[in-house]
């Protein structure tokens, strides 16, 4: 009987376990993750307004719950304190990894560090109730705020910063977040990219959400869009960035509605310094640029600052290295043939890789089903030769016996019902715990 370690319970750690017990009926799989719930980015990184893709924890819970899928909790590995790599490869006949991009890419500009600049990722995590997150008081003498990037991350943390309390109190923000957004004097969001608006990331369901926020105005300067060659003719553009585009230039088209908060979406704008004011963050310096007719863009020379107090930078993200596994720098991946990790350009079976870690920080949670797939094509293909090793019974012994005692499915589901009785406690539906002693507390506080 193969037994198979899966290291990540989000999308691709899920649809990776799912294509195991599908073809292969007699696979054992355990889900490992370091955090003591389940679903990744679909718990942790999905803005908490939208509902539709937290859903999709459903479809990964039915994968979790399969009577040859178990669940492990509050698992580190190939780090200081968790389980060494080598020691998961003697548990497991093989170990796939699926553990994502969890750094975030920086701008690499003066002032970088200043109070009050952060990754977007360190603000979703705030509140998403990531047990790792700080309470940094993000909007805390904030008035104006500067997005730099223009993906769906980007537009998540805009329409956060602009949406009122009485929009966030149904969701499972944690309560300390919400009131901290609730009480936010920010009036003026700003999202800034350095190309035109042909050639934006984000979606177009993303974007139009922006237009449908009480009491807040989206506004786009038509110089950015008559500077952009694609939006006179956006007809040649592929389908998801002709939209954009159309939709970006309804928006140039309105007038001020005179609106309590605004939205503006900034393009040909490279931050070049982040300037201090009182000690901290107090605008940013950009300098405006142009299309290079290579598909790129070039500085013009020309600057201009925007005041803000909070910056957020949503430039993209990439894998860190995993002690016992082969990196590549420059991709930030782990190198593979067919989801095989290579070790010295050989594939050793054993060692697989899906998601992220893999491909890098690309396409959507829906791309994680083929990539999930042909590792797992892969790993099937190695199995008469992996199950010639012999491993333990059960590896959750040997996991107790070096003094790691995880966190199994009736403990997530202890976890479930703390967040749901604390929520009735506020007068709200469901809240999210969001510190590891409160989460660990409930996980082992029994039915």
């Amino acid at each position: 009987m193969l037994r198979v370690a899966v290291v990540g319970s989000g999308p691709s750690g899920c649809y990776t376990a799912q294509n195991l017990v599908q073809l292969d009926p007699t696979v054992r799989v355990d889900v490992l993750d370091r955090l003591p719930c389940p679903y990744g980015l679909v718990r942790y990184g999905v803005a908490p307004d939208h509902e539709k893709i937290k859903s999709l924890q459903g479809n990964l819970r039915t994968v979790l719950e399969h009577e040859r899928v178990r669940f492990l909790g509050g698992v580190r590995v190939g780090v200081t304190g968790g389980v060494p790599v080598e020691r998961l490869r003697e548990l497991y006949h093989a170990v796939v990894y699926c553990v994502g991009a969890a750094a975030d890419r920086r701008l690499g500009i003066p002032g970088e560090e200043l109070p009050g600049s952060w990754s977007a990722t360190e603000f979703v995590s705030w509140y998403s109730a990531h047990p790792d997150a700080v309470d940094a008081g993000f909007v805390r003498d904030a008035r104006s705020a500067v997005v730099i990037g223009v993906g769906n991350v980007a537009v998540d943390v805009a329409r956060m910063l602009a949406r009122g309390a009485a929009e966030l109190r149904p969701t499972d923000m944690p309560q300390q977040a919400l009131t901290a957004l609730a009480a936010s004097r920010i009036r003026e969001v700003h999202v800034m990219g350095r190309r035109g608006p042909s050639q934006a990331r984000f979606t177009t369901k993303e974007l139009r959400e922006l237009a449908g926020l009480p009491e807040t105005e989206v506004r786009v300067e038509p110089a950015d869009l008559a500077l952009d060659p694609a939006c006179a003719d956006p007809s040649a553009l592929p389908a998801a960035q002709r939209r954009n585009v159309e939709v970006l230039r309804g928006w140039s088209d309105a007038g001020g509605r005179g609106a309590e908060r605004s939205i503006r979406l900034r393009f040909f704008l490279r931050p070049v310094e982040l300037l201090a004011e009182g000690g901290r963050v107090g605008a940013v310096l950009f300098e405006r640029t142009e299309p290079d007719g290579r598909g790129g863009v070039r500085g013009t020379g020309r600057y201009e600052t925007v005041e803000a107090q909070l910056v957020l930078r949503s430039v993209g993200y990439r894998g860190v290295p995993l002690d016992g596994l082969p990196f590549d720098e420059e991709s930030g991946t782990v190198p593979h043939e067919a989801g095989r990790v290579l070790h010295s350009c050989f594939g050793a079976p054993g060692d697989y890789v899906a998601g992220w870690i893999k491909r890098g920080p690309t396409g959507v949670i829906g791309t994680n089903r083929p990539d999930a797939k042909e590792t797992v094509a892969s790993l099937l293909a190695d199995a008469p030769a992996l199950l010639r090793r012999e491993v333990p019974e059960d590896p959750v012994a040997a996991l107790r016996s070096a003094g790691i005692e995880p966190v199994e499915w009736r403990g997530w589901q202890a976890i479930e019902r703390a967040e749901a009785a604390l929520g009735a406690r506020l007068g709200r539906s469901v809240v999210k715990l969001a510190d590891w002693n409160s989460l660990l507390a409930a996980a082992r506080s029994g039915p």
